[in-house]
């Protein structure tokens, strides 16, 4: 019997290996690889870095930046990606308003506020219950381990991200699509778009979740991801 097909987990912005909590632990006895976006200031050079790096055929997940990433990744090398799973992320360019608040934000952590910035105008969107400190905590605690550089990077390529609808429409591989049903950050329609592009994906909204759901519903998140796998 052949090996199982090596996985790919690419996080969100920010966010390291322990955003996905016990998932790849919970996978099946497979090779798991953590692809943190953090190597350049552009999507397309992080694309190619991690590009470098990986097995020549993988299946490939990504939440939020990381989904960015995987689409990056999807539009570079689309014969080395076998499955697709999209969580909580946007196929879009950026919007202008959030492009024109990037270049302040970046300037307030370079100048010592990451603590600050992170607090007070993103962990207060992430989750569907805002009193869970110990989620809370981690993500603070993602954010100050990679640094005010990985922040100013990751914004950049943000920032200046291509629209990858047309990259979703021509992948017809096993694909999931899954969202928090209260996710602020990326919302419902841009999932729902994802899936009218790729007709063949699976479309899944985790109750009870918010922007990250392998940290607020592990076990809904866990069976998506096992039956995208295993089907």
């Amino acid at each position: 019997m052949s090996d199982p097909l090596p996985l790919v987990l690419v996080p969100g912005m920010m966010c390291d290996a322990r955003m996905w909590g016990a998932l790849p632990a919970s996978l099946g006895p497979r090779a798991v690889h953590h692809a943190l976006p953090k190597g350049d200031e552009t999507l397309p050079g992080i694309a190619t870095a991690l590009l470098r790096e990986l097995p020549e055929r993988f299946a490939l997940a990504g939440l939020s930046m990381g989904g960015i990433v995987a689409m990056e990744m999807l539009a570079q090398a689309p014969e080395r990606i076998e499955r697709l799973a999209l969580l909580d992320t946007n196929p879009l360019a950026e919007l202008p308003e959030v492009r024109a608040r990037r270049a302040p934000q970046v300037a307030r952590v370079l100048a010592g506020g990451l603590d600050a910035v992170m607090q007070a105008e993103m962990m207060p969107h992430y989750l569907a219950d805002p009193s869970d400190l110990e989620t809370l905590a981690l993500c603070l605690d993602m954010a100050r381990a990679l640094g005010p550089e990985a922040f100013r990077r990751q914004s950049l390529a943000l920032r200046d991200r291509a629209d990858r609808t047309e990259t979703l429409r021509a992948y017809h591989g096993p694909a999931l699509v899954l969202t928090g049903a209260e996710d602020r950050l990326c919302p419902r329609d841009r999932h729902d778009l994802m899936h009218a592009l790729m007709p063949q994906s699976r479309l899944v909204v985790v109750e009870g979740a918010g922007h990250l759901p392998p940290l607020e519903q592990p076990a809904a998140t866990l069976a998506a991801l096992k039956e995208w796998l295993e089907t």
